[in-house]
């Protein structure tokens, strides 16, 4: 193994026996005890199937992680993501030790510090200052060191009016703060965070995301982070992993993984167009089509950023009676939420709406968007009543590119390489001397 790399697994597999503990029967214990004393292949492996939860099972064995290999280095903060049930945990408590591995087998250097789940290693009737204390003295540290350390813990968790009394009377968010603040802070070589972060507030995660960044970067340690949150892992992560089913989709640099993530998990129309005579609605209004066009009304799916953009709608009022509004969703392709935007100069914001079918068209302005793939949803409301009538977050996709006009002036000026930002407007300046 390198001397710059910090995990190394290899042929990782992970199979979990469904709805009983054991394989089910003694006789297939014995039979699996008997092959083992032989140097025999283990019969329970030649069965099972992967872990997709979409399928009926055939097989009472499933695996939970299938033929795993991977290298990280030293140093390196690597974002770990996937559908629920892909096996991010379980890869993860494999990692960590809490669970031992089918087959194959992981080597690696140094300490490793876990945050699997609320509390993972508190004991609930030992006082917070006392939990320092043991996990310290779990991740081989000495009393002095963790000594040392014991105040910025503090400090970091915000809890030092509770930090003799009993953990099991801690909130959740609490005991989040104090756990991460531990695993964080004491000097392992190896930190494993897994979602749990998501329990803490909005400002803690911020607080936390930086103290990772600061590990990682300055400290030299290796960081796994298991989130959904996309925001989070492309600010934090260089490096990312795309596990499905069990096994291991791709390993690149965060962008590409991200991307690839959202063309097999979301299913969303990439063409600049959709339509149908059963589109989403109720009894009162239908989605008949949505489409992305130009200045002269063509559909295109491919803008530059200088380019006015139209979002068409054409739907049916089945049913009169009703003040109907018009919303649009805009997202990037990591389901970052753009902005929002509502017809509130429309004639009908505040006039009974007749039966019939319409097309109503919202216009982009040139120079706003930024470069990249931008995901459209839409949604018809009546909000005087709270009621909405049809909401579909992804619906079309558009590609927005820089074609480096010089006869138009854009956000860009000379800024050379991808221009920072998910939006790009071109503001109208003014100077005083």
């Amino acid at each position: 193994m390198s001397n710059n790399v910090a995990i190394k697994v290899e042929n990782l597999s992970k199979a979990y026996q469904l709805g009983q503990i054991g394989t089910g029967t003694i006789s297939r214990d014995l039979e699996r005890w008997y092959a083992r004393m032989r140097g025999k292949e283990d019969p329970f492996l030649q069965i099972g199937e992967s872990n997709n939860q979409h399928t009926k099972s055939e097989s009472d064995v499933v695996w939970s992680l299938k033929d795993i290999n991977f290298e990280i280095e030293q140093g390196d903060a690597v974002g770990i993501i996937g559908r629920n049930g892909a096996g991010k945990s379980t890869l993860l408590k494999i990692l960590s030790k809490v669970t031992a591995p089918t087959t194959g087998r992981i080597s690696g250097k140094g300490r490793i510090a876990s945050l699997l789940e609320v509390g993972t290693g508190f004991h609930p009737e030992l006082s917070g200052r006392e939990n320092i204390f043991l996990n310290g003295a779990i991740l081989g540290m000495r009393k002095r060191e963790i000594q040392r350390k014991l105040d910025e813990i503090v400090d970091f968790a915000g809890i030092e009016r509770y930090l003799d009394t009993p953990v099991k009377r801690y909130s959740s968010g609490m005991y989040v703060r104090l756990a991460f603040a531990v695993a964080a802070h004491l000097e392992s070589e190896i930190l494993i965070v897994d979602e749990v972060l998501a329990v803490g507030d909005a400002e803690f995660q911020k607080k936390c995301l930086g103290k990772m960044g600061e590990v990682s970067k300055g400290e030299g340690r290796t960081v796994l982070f298991v989130s959904h949150n996309m925001k989070s892992i492309v600010g934090f992560c260089n490096n990312c992993m795309l596990l499905n089913n069990g096994k291991i989709e791709m390993i690149n640099k965060t962008e590409s993984v991200l991307r690839k993530y959202e063309e097999t998990n979301f299913k969303i129309n990439h063409y600049q167009e959709w339509h149908s005579n059963s589109g989403p609605g109720d009894h009162i209004v239908k989605l008949l089509s949505i489409k992305a066009i130009d200045e002269n009304k063509n559909k295109n799916r491919e803008f530059d950023v200088t380019d006015k953009i139209g979002i068409e709608i054409q739907y049916e009022v089945l049913e009169s009676n009703h003040i109907l509004w018009h919303g649009l969703n805009f997202y990037d392709e990591f389901e970052n939420n753009l902005f929002d935007s509502h017809n509130v100069n429309s004639k009908w914001y505040n006039e009974i709406h007749p039966i019939g079918t319409f097309t109503t068209t919202a216009w982009i302005p040139g120079n706003f968007l930024n470069e990249g793939k931008i995901i459209i949803g839409v949604a018809i409301f009546n909000h005087k009543r709270h009621e909405i009538h049809l909401h579909t977050k992804n619906i079309i996709a558009i590609n927005i590119i820089d074609k480096l006009r010089t006869d138009i002036i854009s956000a860009r000026g000379l800024t050379t390489g991808k221009f920072a930002g998910l939006l790009r407007p071109l503001l109208n300046w003014t100077y005083e001397k």
